[in-house]
């Protein structure tokens, strides 16, 4: 069985998140939690949000409490959000101000009981 979990509106880049997700795909939960704190990203923590997250919903769905280890990373990734514009300004051309932009992401995480077969 499955499980999904998706954060959205994250404000770190999707590429920076990307490679978190990577390190983690296909790990178990156990795995991926210390695979996370070992790293030294900003991102690590709503990712490992993330992944809990949708752990917590596959015990949820069975309806019985689940072991760390016995719960698979299936697929993670991440997809560009909006750019979001911060009530701040930047000096633009011309003696103009520009809006501050920043990068938003959203985080998808499916997790399964069972093993992926390669």
């Amino acid at each position: 069985m499955e499980a999904k979990c998706h954060l959205r509106y994250q404000r770190f880049g999707r590429r920076k998140v990307a490679q978190l997700l990577d390190a983690v795909r296909g790990k178990s939960l156990y795995e991926a939690h210390y695979i996370l704190e070992s790293l030294p990203r900003i991102a690590t923590d709503i990712v490992d949000k993330a992944i809990r997250s949708a752990g917590a919903n596959l015990s949820v769905k069975l309806g019985r409490k689940l072991d760390l280890k016995a719960i698979w990373v299936k697929s993670a990734s991440s997809d560009q959000g909006p750019m979001k514009m911060l009530k701040r300004v930047q000096p633009g051309p011309q003696g103009r101000a520009m809006p501050f932009k920043r990068k938003m992401c959203h985080i998808n995480v499916v997790v399964s009981d069972t093993k992926e077969q390669k």
